[in-house]
């Protein structure tokens, strides 16, 4: 199958150290061109990474004919934007996640990806890890019985002021950024919608920004997910799903590592403490290599598209969900 050509809108870090790597490596990605608004700064990422084409513009980019599809891992509030204009130009999208700060937001996206007849996908890597497919297995195969409990956290310490993640304006904050993990993996084992949510939030008194959140989501049938996330607290990540008859750990559920093995642990309760009963090694993989050759391969026509815009629409109407909880401080229904 003949490679994608693609184009890297911004020399965001998350694209020069994580992804465009990864892409690089993978088997259907040809990483052609990087953009960004200082020319200067795109020719020297061009050069770092052996990147063909540097461009002082987004747009002179997206009138490129040779480029197929775009990576957009602008800052949060540029996601729809600037992918609907990739898609005006008839290029495929990987937008990172959150796409949009409400799910009404990403309406215009929708519309563009149907009319141009693009692939538009959120980049949630974590849904093209094998230890998260065979999470999903043993749940859903009933090894661990009926799941009725998620429990999650996911936590890093930032307090730089200057660092987008803390500037509440442009989708900063702790839900965001990372509690839409918790909430994505969720929906991604269990397989079907949360009907409401209730959360709680403290705010950063000089940012704005959610620094510590916990949710619940109500899944029907006395199935629930709950997660604390924070941007102000030790790093730290685990999901764990509990069954009647066992539970299932997953050691690095996010930032699984591409150099080395990640753990899956079952349980089955006949030991006091946390002794998996058994462990289940997954070889080492790299999500984001995953991810850009899945796309690649749904553009070919080689598979049908894993995750497109209507999946995005139900994701962010939890994340609505959560912030209308925090102002009304009761149950809210999820509304996609």
């Amino acid at each position: 199958m003949e490679k994608v050509k693609w184009g890297i809108i911004s020399t965001a870090l998350i694209g020069t150290k994580q992804v465009i790597p990864a892409m690089q490596r993978g088997e259907l990605c040809d990483i052609v061109a990087i953009a960004s608004r200082d020319l200067a700064k795109a020719e020297k990422e061009a050069a770092e990474l052996g990147i063909p084409k540097a461009y002082g513009s987004y747009e002179e980019l997206l009138a490129d004919p040779e480029i197929e599809a775009v990576y957009n891992p602008l800052p949060n509030h540029l996601h729809v934007p600037v992918s609907v204009q990739a898609a005006d130009a008839g290029k495929h999208v990987l937008c990172e996640k959150p796409i949009a700060l409400t799910a009404d937001d990403i309406r215009p996206l929708v519309e563009a990806r149907d009319v141009n007849r693009v692939h538009v996908w959120e980049a949630f890597m974590v849904r093209h890890h094998p230890q998260w497919e065979r999470v999903r297995d043993l749940v859903q195969s009933g090894e661990i019985g009926e799941v009725r409990a998620v429990q999650g956290f996911f936590s890093y310490y930032n307090d730089n002021p200057d660092n987008i993640r803390n500037m509440a304006d442009i989708g900063g904050g702790g839900i965001y950024n990372i509690g839409c993990y918790p909430t994505v993996t969720s929906r991604f084992v269990l397989g079907h919608e949360p009907t409401q949510v209730v959360s709680l939030v403290n705010r950063d008194p000089n940012f704005g920004t959610d620094r510590l959140a916990s949710a619940i989501l109500d899944f029907g049938n006395g199935v629930q997910s709950s997660f604390a996330c924070s941007s102000q607290l030790v790093p730290y990540q685990r999901m764990q799903f509990f069954g009647t008859k066992g539970r299932i750990a997953v050691e690095i559920p996010f930032n699984a590592p591409h150099w080395g093995e990640t753990n899956i642990y079952i349980d089955d309760g006949s030991k006091l403490g946390d002794q998996p009963q058994r462990v289940e090694v997954i070889p080492a993989t790299n999500q984001y290599a995953n991810q850009g050759d899945r796309l690649s391969e749904a553009i070919r026509g080689g598979t049908p598209p894993a995750y497109e815009l209507e999946d995005t629409v139900k994701q962010a109407a939890v994340l609505d969900a959560l912030f209308r909880s925090e102002e009304t401080g009761t149950w809210e229904q999820v509304l996609a």
